[in-house]
């Protein structure tokens, strides 16, 4: 997979380098059209059918590119609604406890897991073992040393391990990345990311440590996390945090309620960020350089994306994400494309990394430098 982010872009471009980005930009163009495929479709079985796994379900029910041909769950009456549904046969469902038969099914390309975070490690270990592609929901983890795990398990199984970034495959989020790489922007001084909404049922297992590994960090903050890097173009070195806590009942320990969190890049350029699950209509994004700007309001919902530049308002067509997502994520499987941005378990493991420094900075009042290896 092609790497578009050097860990430590320390040096500054070189004019000859900086009158190659439009010739790069449109080298990697995202919006020229995918052809039919010649081969056979994707073949998915869903790991956890809740609600997300719904939406993504019927976002590519009447895809040629990706079909529903496995289902997994530990509650006998969704698999039957699900079968019925997707037509999916009686031999391709599975429960939790027997999943690994997945092994001999040659019906099954790859797995989709939409399970609570703190189950994808053990359930990617199985899958992998399984020989069978991996697709998990963000964030892949609940800690660093479980997304290394996970990394390893895939690559010595040789099976590949995508990440549920529906963002990268945005038309609207890859215009502003393209710019970037053109140029557009000028020298890079700042990024804002705001992510959040106030959240409801106090027992859902988002509220749960042991399931989510944290709070609205975990499952909302990511995006800000994922979409300063993408966008600047750059992993950061280092991160501040503070939080804010003003219901320990229903966010106990372990559980952030809002984090506001700062982040530095090899270029210069600054991130502030906001992760909440107490403030609704939060979710905009704003990238500035000394050359101008790009915005996007709403940033990270499931659509329409709306957004303007310096250069004028965003008019790239909506398409649901999830379906953009599973069609490209099948050409990435089955026929080894390389993605406008990456979205492999790589990805997710620095996703993590900085999510570990944000809570170790919250915990130390100090700022947490971040060396990539």
């Amino acid at each position: 997979m092609r790497n578009r982010r050097d860990f430590l872009q320390l040096l500054p471009l070189s004019l000859g380098m900086l009158s190659l980005l439009p010739e790069m930009a449109e080298k990697y163009s995202p919006f020229e059209p995918t052809p039919r495929p010649e081969g056979p479709p994707l073949r998915v079985a869903f790991l956890g059918l809740g609600s997300y796994a719904n939406r993504v379900a019927e976002a590519i029910k009447d895809s040629e590119r990706v079909k529903i041909t496995g289902l997994i769950s530990g509650t006998p009456s969704k698999i039957e609604t699900w079968k019925n549904k997707y037509q999916v046969s009686d031999s391709s469902c599975y429960h939790y406890g027997n999943f690994d038969a997945i092994k001999n099914n040659p019906d099954i390309d790859a797995v989709y897991i939409c399970t609570p975070n703190a189950l994808h490690k053990e359930q990617t270990l199985r899958v992998a073992a399984a020989g069978k592609h991996v697709i998990c929901e963000k964030p892949i983890a609940i800690n660093v040393a479980e997304a290394k795990e996970m990394i390893k398990a895939c690559e010595k199984a040789g099976v590949k391990f995508l990440v549920g970034y529906r963002m990268h495959f945005e038309a609207k989020t890859q215009e502003i990345v393209r710019m970037r790489m053109a140029g557009d922007f000028g020298k890079l001084v700042f990024f804002q990311g705001l992510c959040g909404f106030k959240i409801g049922d106090p027992n859902q297992w988002r509220l749960n440590k042991e399931l989510a590994g944290g709070g609205a960090m975990m499952d909302i903050g990511i995006y800000a996390i994922n979409g300063a890097r993408y966008m600047i173009g750059e992993d950061p070195i280092w991160v501040t945090a503070q939080e804010t806590k003003t219901d320990p009942v229903k966010f106990k320990e372990g559980v952030d309620e809002t984090i506001q969190f700062q982040m530095g890049f090899p270029n210069g350029a600054v991130a502030s960020c906001l992760s909440t699950y107490n403030t609704s209509h939060l979710d905009r994004f704003l990238l500035t350089g000394h050359g101008g700007f790009a915005e996007l309001q709403p940033a990270t919902g499931y659509g329409p994306i709306k957004g303007k530049s310096h250069k004028g308002e965003f008019t790239q067509p909506h398409v649901t994400h999830q379906l953009r997502q599973m069609e490209e994520m099948a050409e990435i499987i089955l026929r080894d494309k390389t993605p406008f941005l990456p979205v492999d378990g790589k990805e997710g493991l620095k996703d993590m990394i900085i999510i570990e420094a944000i809570f170790n900075a919250v915990k130390s009042g100090d700022k947490i430098q971040i060396t990539w290896k």
